[in-house]
């Protein structure tokens, strides 16, 4: 008979967090089994688990904790389409200038542009304005990047700041230029976002900057979603990705909007 290799404790726990993720709860009998383990050494994983915040524990088992569905749920979205954004965040990068006042929006597409940010030679200090705790946590250690993190209500599943704070706190400044993601771009130029509360911080950003540059893959072009908060012929621009159909753009562009659109590296 073979015998089942040993998975350790890092390892082993990892897999559970990824069955949690497949199946949204477990049993100890059938983690034992599959690891090959006693029901004890499972028990402990879970204990283990459970001390930081990723399960729930039940009787015979355990259920994915919120702090873990919210984590998946967050990588998922920053993995969808990620080439695209990645370019559309390098082609962004081009419009950034040493000694520049930016906001960042909460999407994730602005969160690649915030990772490049991170390696951005600055003869001057650049100022980044943001409402989201991941652009903040992304450029929170760059040196000539000063930080300004808006305050606000956290929303539940998503690192985001909304609400009365968020909005007041944008009125003390004035940027030189903001990046937006949306979560659609219908035909006729409106820009959606699927939560109301974020929607608002959106219009209050485009009112504190100079410029607006809409940033958003072309899976998000031609849908709808809750919220319109604005159009993009009224932005500086929109840039995209190569994946956009021809009468897509020719519609948006016919409307006034400016309309960029880079390819995507395999």
């Amino acid at each position: 008979m073979k015998r089942q290799v040993k998975i350790p404790a890092a390892r082993r726990r990892e897999l559970i967090s990824q069955k949690l993720a497949d199946s949204q709860s477990v049993s100890i009998p059938e983690l034992a089994a599959s690891f090959g383990v006693s029901e004890m050494t499972v028990r402990r994983d879970l204990d283990s688990l459970e001390a930081i915040g990723k399960v729930h524990r039940t009787h015979g088992g355990a259920t994915m904790a919120e702090r873990m569905a919210f984590e998946f749920n967050f990588v998922a979205r920053r993995q969808a389409n990620r080439r695209a954004k990645q370019a559309i965040a390098r082609e962004a990068l081009k419009l950034i200038k040493s000694g520049m006042r930016i906001i960042i929006d909460t999407g994730t597409t602005s969160l690649e542009l915030a990772h490049l940010l991170r390696h951005f030679d600055s003869a001057g200090q650049l100022t980044v304005i943001t409402p989201s705790l991941a652009v903040a946590s992304e450029l929170q250690f760059c040196e000539n990047i000063q930080t300004i993190l808006l305050g606000g209500i956290v929303r539940k599943g998503s690192p985001d700041l909304t609400g009365i704070v968020a909005e007041s706190v944008l009125d003390m400044f004035f940027a030189d230029v903001a990046f937006q993601g949306a979560d659609a771009i219908d035909l006729d130029g409106a820009m959606y976002n699927a939560d109301t509360r974020t929607a608002e911080v959106d219009r209050k950003i485009r009112s504190r900057a100079d410029s607006t540059y809409i940033l958003a893959d072309s899976s998000k072009i031609g849908r709808t979603e809750l919220t319109r908060h604005g159009f993009v012929q009224e932005t500086a621009g929109l840039i995209t990705d190569d994946a956009l159909d021809d009468e897509k753009r020719r519609r948006l562009e016919k409307l006034g909007t400016k309309v960029t659109t880079i390819r995507a590296k395999n």
